[in-house]
């Protein structure tokens, strides 16, 4: 049995519609005992989970805890960790209390809510969470004095990594950013985290009709006018994994994205350049002082040969800028997108490059 199946055997216990006669504490979504990790908005009476990684956590005594979710499409997964074990949570559209743990022991106990899934499945509405009314709210997890920032694409999402069939799904039900290169990285540092991660997306062009340039400042992605607060979150390292889309569509040389870009004519090396070191400014114009890795793979873009590592080579060496790093991965040779085995490559290899480099 998959990994997923198993997680589903015993994801959703008990999904109770609102309305239940038990009397409830109940803890809002904009309750200072609720840490939240990642850009979210915060709306009337709820608040709304765009991106991957996106993560409520809560700790509390008692023996069982439900949200109140509503997801946009029903396409989103989340993973439910209680006390550090997993379980899998597939909210509907129909706003719904879900019981997230019952029949825990009795004494304190962690909850965190983590969003596998991307924003091209959807958002989610997060209203409160629930607990027996003699529960007592413990103080949210200690703030994380380290800062992790990721910009990438499929990999970092964390498409197919659980798909197990090998036919690389694009399907929800197999991405899990939590397994990610990605989060892994941020975890071995005790790091606070935020990934603005999107399947196909690229830095001149991709497979998704916007570039990582014209969203990475939202706060809602579908949304051009919803613009994030930088002042909100400042992480000492942002690793940015792009050029692996762009290397698929110019390499084609074709299609209505192609097109809608650049007509007939392949963009210049030049161009692309200037585009990867426009983005990086673009960062290093809203942190300062972090500590900024171009990062490349692990994909086909990295392959050995690839003009594409060069490209973030050069555009690194013109910025010259000390804290300015490119770094590629090692290219893993298999087909379709990272494992989970291979993420942990991936994961070890950045971890090595961060130790060796950077100054927290």
């Amino acid at each position: 049995m998959s990994l997923f199946k198993k997680s589903c055997f015993w994801c959703l216990l008990a999904v109770l519609f609102i309305g239940s006669a038990q009397a409830q504490k109940v803890v809002s979504f904009q309750d200072s005992h609720i840490r939240a990790t990642g850009r979210i908005a915060y709306k009337g009476d709820h608040s709304v989970l765009y991106y991957s990684g996106t993560s409520l956590e809560v700790n509390f005594t008692g023996t069982s805890v439900k949200a109140l979710l509503k997801d946009e499409r029903g396409e989103n997964y989340f993973n439910v960790i209680v006390d550090g074990k997993t379980v899998v949570l597939h909210p509907d559209t129909v706003k719904q209390l879900y019981t997230l743990a019952t029949g825990l022991p009795a004494g304190n106990h962690t909850l965190q809510l983590y969003k596998r899934s991307e924003w091209s499945d959807g958002n989610t509405n997060f209203y409160t969470f629930q607990f027996d009314e003699n529960v007592t709210i413990l103080p949210p997890p200690a703030l994380k004095t380290r800062a992790i920032e990721f910009y990438g694409n499929s990999i970092t999402a964390g498409y197919a990594i659980e798909d197990f069939s090998g036919r690389d799904s694009y399907l929800s039900r197999y991405k899990n950013n939590y397994l990610t290169y990605a989060a892994l990285t941020a975890r071995h540092y005790n790091a606070q985290w935020s990934f603005i991660a999107k399947s196909g997306i690229g830095i001149v062009v991709g497979y998704y009709p916007l570039n990582m340039p014209e969203i990475y400042d939202r706060l809602d992605p579908m949304d051009a006018n919803s613009k994030w607060d930088f002042t909100k979150y400042t992480p000492q390292v942002v690793v940015i994994n792009l050029f692996q889309n762009d290397a698929g569509v110019i390499q084609s040389g074709s299609g209505s994205l192609f097109e809608a870009r650049f007509g007939h004519t392949p963009p210049t090396e030049d161009f692309i350049i200037n585009a990867y070191k426009n983005f990086v400014k673009s960062l290093r114009a809203k942190y300062p002082n972090a500590s900024i890795i171009c990062a490349l793979g692990s994909m086909s873009a990295c392959k050995p040969g690839s003009v594409w590592p060069v490209y973030i080579q050069k555009a690194v060496t013109q910025l010259n800028d000390k804290n300015i790093y490119s770094f590629i991965f090692t290219y893993k040779g298999t087909p379709g997108h990272p494992n989970i085995k291979e993420h942990q490559a991936m994961a070890d290899e950045l971890i090595g490059f961060i130790d060796k480099t950077v100054k927290w």
